[in-house]
C-alpha cells in the first residue's frame, strides 16, 4: 500500500539514520534516496559520504538540489519506495536561485502534487527551524519562515507525520 512519511526535526535529532531504517522495513527491492544536498564543500562532502554509508548497497541514490517535485514523479513508476533528504537543503538551493514568492510557491505546489501522485510510498525528511530563537538577519528569517510554510504543508498532505527529538521518534499523526 503506498504511503507517504514526514519525518522532521533538530540538527542531529536522528531524522535522518530513523528515515532510512524505516524505508529499510518497507516491502520491496527497488528503493531510490533522493538527495537535495550540493556538495559545495569537503565538510558537505564528508556528510554526504556519511549518509551513504549509512544505507545498503541496494539504494539508488539520485542527486536533485532543485527539481525534486520532477524526480519524484519520473522515477516514482519504477520505485517501490522514494526517500527524499532533506527538503530544508531543497528550500535553501530554491533560495539561492530566488526570492520571488510565486516561483517558491510553484515548487511547494508541485511537491506536493508529486506526493500525491507518485506511484510508490515516499519518506520526506526536514528540518524544525522554528522552535529557536528569531534569526538576526533578513535572509536567515526568511529561510526559517518558508521552512515552516514547507513542513506544514508537507505534514498536511503525509499520512504519518513524526518529530525526532533527541533520536526518539514520536508519532504525531
Amino acid at each position: 500500500m503506498k504511503e507517504s512519511v514526514f519525518v522532521f526535526g533538530g540538527c542531529r535529532s536522528g531524522k535522518s539514520r530513523y528515515a532510512v531504517k524505516l524505508a529499510e522495513g518497507f516491502a520491496g527491492d527497488r528503493k531510490i534516496y533522493i538527495a537535495t544536498a550540493d556538495p559545495g564543500d569537503d565538510e558537505m562532502k564528508q556528510r554526504i559520504e556519511q549518509h551513504q554509508k549509512e544505507r545498503s548497497k541496494s539504494w539508488t541514490t539520485i542527486e536533485e538540489p532543485i527539481l525534486l517535485p520532477e524526480a519524484i514523479i519520473e522515477n516514482s513508476p519504477k520505485s517501490d519506495l522514494i526517500l527524499v533528504d532533506c527538503l530544508t537543503l531543497w528550500i535553501s538551493n530554491i533560495l539561492l536561485e530566488t526570492d520571488d514568492q510565486e516561483t517558491i510557491s510553484r515548487h511547494t505546489h508541485n511537491l506536493i502534487h508529486s506526493i500525491e501522485t507518485a506511484q510508490c510510498s515516499v519518506i520526506l525528511v526536514s528540518n524544525e527551524v522554528g522552535t529557536g530563537i528569531v534569526p538576526d538577519n533578513a535572509l536567515a528569517r526568511r529561510f526559517r519562515d518558508v521552512v515552516g510554510h514547507v513542513n506544514q504543508n508537507m505534514a498536511a498532505c503525509s499520512d504519518k507525520v513524526i518529530w525526532m527529538a533527541a533520536g526518539i521518534p514520536v508519532k504525531i499523526n
